[in-house]
């Protein structure tokens, strides 16, 4: 049995300002029936809850209803580092080279247009959550990797990755002015953006709940009958009662294995730690978002906020070596030890101009992230489970892939399209022959340590 979320997580700095939902229970006890039911209220959930409550905007809308273990928006997506950033290089180039760069494309194209999507959504909807869409910078800070990467940067659009054209290189002799980071040899700039991810899912929730659907917080799916009843619906127990359903949406990313054994060892928990940094004394701000990479698996993330303060994630480096705190490990109620002081002076250490800052460490907090044996995410149809779906395993980079996999399947839930024309890249269904594979990137069986390292 895979992992439930902990009791008492330690508190994010995103959930400082809570909404009315936050804790929110549409009625004492569960529908005892619901045509669908989403376990989950992090992006994927809210995304999937929203798409489908739109399709049918003012007639007959279908019975949802989404279960949260903890408060909404309590997982992943409330604990993240507010990153919004496709890939447009780097990780695209290692999919080419395995699927072909045709499915590469696929997956950076669906990427970008998040962004767009995300910033059409927060103008439409009209929601205060601080998104800013910039440059992402990552920073080269190791002569080895800095020249690798440059290479196969420089392979990609030969070999037909247009993404690559978005991206921009500097090389040592700009790039510490470029991107004002101490050290650096080099570095790629491209479009990204950043967000409140708590502010942005709650004032989806809070449209959904208008719209009909029922959010019941504190309430864990526990557990899910094997098979179907005789009316062909699945049956869902909670602490608040059991309910019916046709369809049911698994969108609890790390604590998939839970409800659903089949996907153990294919998703797994992996703990992450993010902080906010906040400086003393007035610095010119940084307006761009970074990655400042050591090698491939050393490096951090950070987003600039407009209140000068500074959300960074990472320290990977101090930890990965013990496994136990970080693998198949989902107490976010526990502060990662040896992470903790590498925090202290980090923008003092990193970016010229900040020296005298008098930047400390503000809040620091633990994040549990959905990690995919394979590297991709889990989406579409459970094997063999007539009316389940997942949306899951997104491995750390869920903000530039959940909320349009989420339209998907929403459209796969309430119209019965297929995978195929849901929008969503090919590579990322979930299949029969992906949960038989024995491969395990999460722990670098590639030969390199900890590949995947964390990018909560």
């Amino acid at each position: 049995m895979g992992a439930m979320p902990a009791k008492h997580a330690l508190p994010s700095w995103w959930r400082t300002q809570l909404h009315q939902l936050d804790d929110y229970v549409s009625s004492k006890s569960v529908p005892t029936e619901s045509d669908i039911v989403i376990i989950g209220s992090g992006i994927s959930g809210a995304s999937v809850a929203y798409h489908i409550l739109q399709q049918h905007k003012g007639h007959n809308p279908p019975r949802v209803t989404i279960l949260e273990a903890r408060q909404a928006c309590s997982g992943a997506t409330g604990r993240n580092g507010g990153h919004l950033k496709p890939d447009p290089y780097s990780f695209i180039g290692e999919l080419a080279a395995e699927y072909g760069p045709e499915a590469a494309e696929e997956v950076a194209e669906f990427e970008r247009s998040h962004v767009d999507t995300i910033s059409n959504l927060v103008k439409s909807e009209m929601i205060d959550c601080d998104l800013v869409v910039t440059k992402a910078i990552d920073v080269q800070l190791n002569p080895r990797e800095c020249k690798k990467a440059k290479a196969s940067f420089d392979h990609l659009p030969g070999i037909g990755i247009k993404s690559a054209k978005r991206v921009n290189f500097t090389d040592q002799k700009e790039a510490e002015v470029r991107s004002r980071v101490k050290g650096a040899l080099g570095c790629f700039s491209y479009e990204a953006g950043h967000v409140w991810p708590y502010k942005l899912v709650l004032h989806i929730l809070g449209r959904c709940v208008e719209q009909g659907g029922k959010l019941y917080t504190h309430t864990p799916a526990q557990y899910i009958s094997p098979e179907k009843d005789a009316s062909d619906r699945w049956t869902i127990n909670t602490p608040r009662g059991t309910i019916k359903t046709k369809h049911v949406v698994f969108a609890c990313n790390a604590y998939t294995s839970a409800i659903l054994p089949m996907y153990s060892n294919k998703i797994v928990p992996v703990r992450g730690v993010c902080c906010r940094i906040v400086p003393t004394f007035p610095v010119k701000r940084l307006t761009e978002t970074y990655t400042l990479r050591w090698s491939w698996s050393e490096f951090d993330y950070l987003i600039p906020r407009e209140d000068g303060s500074v959300i960074v994630g990472g320290a990977w480096s101090k930890y990965y070596r013990d496994t136990g705190t970080w693998y198949n490990n989902a107490k976010d109620n526990e502060m990662i030890e040896p992470a903790k002081e590498y925090f202290d002076g980090y923008m003092q250490r990193n970016f010229h101009g900040w020296e005298e800052s008098g930047a400390y460490v503000d809040q620091i907090w633990t994040g549990i992230m959905g990690y995919s044996a394979d590297s991709l995410p889990h989406i579409g149809q459970v094997p063999g489970k007539q009316g389940q779906f997942i949306i899951a395993g997104f491995t750390g980079h869920g903000m530039p892939q959940a909320w349009l996999s989420g339209k998907g399947i929403a459209a796969m839930v309430s119209e019965g399209i297929p995978f195929a024309e849901s929008g969503i890249p090919r590579i990322f269904e979930t299949t029969q022959g992906r949960l038989q594979k024995s491969r395990n990137d999460i722990l670098g069986t590639k030969g390199e340590v900890a590949k995947s390292s964390a990018r909560l």
